[in-house]
C-alpha cells in the first residue's frame, strides 16, 4: 500500500535501532517490491524531521561510519496511532467485503489477486 514504509519503519525501529542497509533488507524480505534506497532514504530524514525517529553515527564497527536509527517517543506515539487507523481501515474494508460478497455470491473468491 501506498505510504505504507512509515508504519512498517516504525515498527522495526520500535523493536531495535538499525541502520538504513538494515531495514532496506528487512523491508525486502516482507515483499515490497519497488523499495529504493533513495526513498528509504528519504523518508527516514522525513520521519528524523518530524521528530519521530532520531539518528546517529556508529563509528564503532569496522567499515565506513553508518547512521543508525532509532524511534522516539513521538514516533511511539505515532505508532499507536498508525495501528489505529490501520484496524479502522480493516474494519471497514471488512464490512465492504461483506457487503459485496452477500450481493454478488458468485463472484466470491478466496484467492488472492
Amino acid at each position: 500500500m501506498h505510504g505504507f514504509i512509515q508504519p512498517r519503519l516504525l515498527l522495526l525501529l520500535a523493536k531495535k535501532p538499525a541502520h538504513g542497509y538494515e531495514l532496506m533488507d528487512a523491508l525486502s524480505e516482507e515483499d515490497n517490491a519497488g523499495l529504493d534506497p533513495g526513498n528509504l532514504y528519504r523518508t527516514l530524514r522525513g520521519l528524523e524531521e518530524e521528530g519521530l525517529v532520531s539518528s546517529s553515527w556508529d563509528t564503532n564497527n569496522p567499515g565506513p561510519a553508518r547512521r543508525v536509527y532509532q524511534i522516539t517517543s513521538v514516533g511511539f506515539e505515532h505508532l499507536h496511532a498508525w495501528v489505529i487507523e490501520i484496524r479502522n481501515v480493516r474494519r471497514r474494508l471488512d464490512e465492504f467485503l461483506v457487503d459485496y460478497e452477500a450481493n454478488f455470491p458468485e463472484n466470491r473468491s478466496e484467492e488472492h489477486v
